[in-house]
């Protein structure tokens, strides 16, 4: 790793990135946290809060939740051509929100307003699919299957949420396309993450052993920490957007 101030980090980060020809981006929920949306594992995240026996932190309704600075400063690396893929933990779709397209991003926990065909499996909204929460329910994979609920409009297959709960496997293909990405970068920028919850916190150690720089940007510590080449251990907000003002300066 190596030791300097705030801002000679952020220069060097960008300087890698400008230099880069394949940057994966990996997020986790504190991208959000500027969105209103809890952490995990943070000071005030859901699992502190829990071990402390303290209840959940409040957060705004689902439908009200935006994009911040941080989701949009990822899309101006993607429109200045420097983001090759992006991998996120995070299910509150503020990455595709925000103007991330779907064939640049995977999403290995789901997203809260997609269902999938375990048969075909093609994405679609809950609208798209005709399923009505009120009527159906949340529609996990573990939910016993009613009789006329709504099947896949395009192969009649069964369908579920996209998010994926304790337990449930990871989707195949997205999960697939992320190790290729990974094993491909040449810089490798952890945003957001603790990186505790696997398969999905093994892509830095596979980007990693095959050449990628590790760029770590993450209040708290990670398993990863002694192996990474640059850490910041500050709030998102106050490092991505400088890094990508000097990536496009």
């Amino acid at each position: 790793m190596i030791f300097m101030d705030l801002q000679e980090k952020i220069d060097l980060a960008a300087k890698w990135i400008r230099e880069s020809t394949n940057l994966v981006i990996f997020t986790g929920a504190g991208c959000s946290t500027g969105s209103g949306l809890p952490d995990y594992r943070g000071p005030d995240g859901l699992w502190t809060r829990r071990d402390k026996g303290l209840p959940p932190p409040k957060s705004p309704p689902w439908d009200q939740v935006k994009p911040n600075l941080v989701h949009y400063a990822i899309v101006e690396l993607l429109k200045m051509e420097k983001l090759d893929y992006l991998i996120s933990q995070n299910v509150d779709g503020l990455h595709a929100k925000s103007g991330i397209p779907f064939e640049k991003l995977s999403e290995l926990h789901g997203n809260l307003y997609f269902m999938k065909c375990l048969d075909c499996g093609k994405k679609m909204t809950f609208e798209e699919a005709g399923w009505d929460k009120e009527i159906w329910g949340k529609g996990y994979r573990t939910d016993p299957v009613q009789k006329g609920q709504p099947t896949c409009p395009h192969c009649e297959g069964r369908i579920i949420s996209s998010i994926v709960n304790f337990g449930d496997p990871l989707p195949y293909d997205e999960l697939e396309e992320s190790m290729r990405r990974s094993e491909k970068a040449d810089v490798f920028f952890v945003i957001g993450s603790s990186l505790v919850v696997t398969p999905a916190a093994n892509m830095p150690g596979i980007a990693k052993r095959n050449g990628a720089k590790l760029i770590i940007l993450n209040k708290g510590e990670t398993p990863y920490d002694n192996v990474v080449d640059l850490r910041f251990d500050s709030l998102i907000e106050d490092v991505l957007p400088p890094i990508v003002e000097k990536v496009s300066g």
